[in-house]
């Protein structure tokens, strides 16, 4: 199918999340919180929160767009993720599914979930494969869904001991702000940003993302021929990138004098 790989080792220390929690383990230990604050409303720490951002613009035909659900869908149900779910650690992860297209569209289609075991990811795969579209059309606008998957973050509940944002598409920014300035803040935050880039109308688009979508520790880049080939390309890109580990078998053929050529 054509599945390639780019990586890049930039990124930000996660220097507000590590000193989050050395506040609240703080508090906790001075006896700081008091009756007003339960511990209920603590967030519940997770190994990884990870939002997956599913292109949903005009060049995304409904084949397409149900191509990518099912793709998604049909990861969480097999054993290779469950088993990148367990070797991330012992506290699950956190996953929401957000649709994206112009710099005004955005919205969260599947609200955070936590997967730990089987049955936990069973009922993501449902609830992926049962969401429908909700942008249909405009413009592609990879800056604005990056934006708003930061936000996401905020305020979710949840405390991750890393955050990845997994944007898929097929086409390069044509409004709104930058990615790469959005990508810039995200990698600040301790953010990471890796991309699975969909070939089939644009033959260099994975060197665009490496250029300006990816970023962070780990950061990495995979390609898929065409919507056809999504559901193998975004299994391994979630194998990797929840267990953060590396794919042996995918070699770094990242050449940058390709990149060099991308406006």
């Amino acid at each position: 199918m054509g599945l390639e790989q780019k990586s890049r080792g930039d990124g930000a220390a996660p220097t507000r999340r590590a000193l989050w929690r050395c506040v609240a383990g703080a508090a906790a230990l001075g006896g700081l919180l008091a009756t007003s604050h339960p511990a209920s409303a603590l967030p519940e720490v997770v190994d990884l929160e990870l939002i997956l951002a599913v292109d949903a613009s005009s060049s995304v035909s409904a084949q397409e767009f149900d191509l990518q659900i099912k793709g998604l869908a049909e990861a969480f149900r097999t054993p290779q993720v469950l088993a990148a779910v367990q070797a991330s650690g012992d506290l699950g992860i956190a996953v929401s599914l957000v649709q994206w297209s112009d710099n005004r569209k955005q919205t969260t289609a599947v609200d955070w979930s936590v997967v730990r075991d089987e049955t936990s990811a069973l009922a993501l795969a449902d609830a992926i494969e049962a969401t429908p579209r909700y942008l249909v059309g405009g413009g592609t606008a990879i800056g604005g869904a990056i934006k708003y998957a930061v936000r996401q973050f905020e305020n979710n509940g949840f405390e991750g001991r890393r955050q990845v944002i997994d944007v898929s598409g097929d086409g390069r920014t044509n409004q709104g702000s930058r990615p790469s300035d959005q990508r810039d803040k995200a990698v600040e935050l301790g953010i990471t940003i890796n991309g699975l880039a969909i070939l089939n109308e644009d033959p260099t688009i994975d060197n665009y993302y490496y250029r300006n979508v990816i970023g962070g520790t780990g950061a990495f880049v995979l390609t898929a021929n065409d919507y056809e080939s999504y559901a193998l390309a975004i299994l391994s890109k979630l194998i990797r990138e929840i267990a953060a580990v590396p794919i042996a078998t995918l070699p770094d053929i990242f050449d940058p004098s390709l990149a060099a050529a991308v406006p």
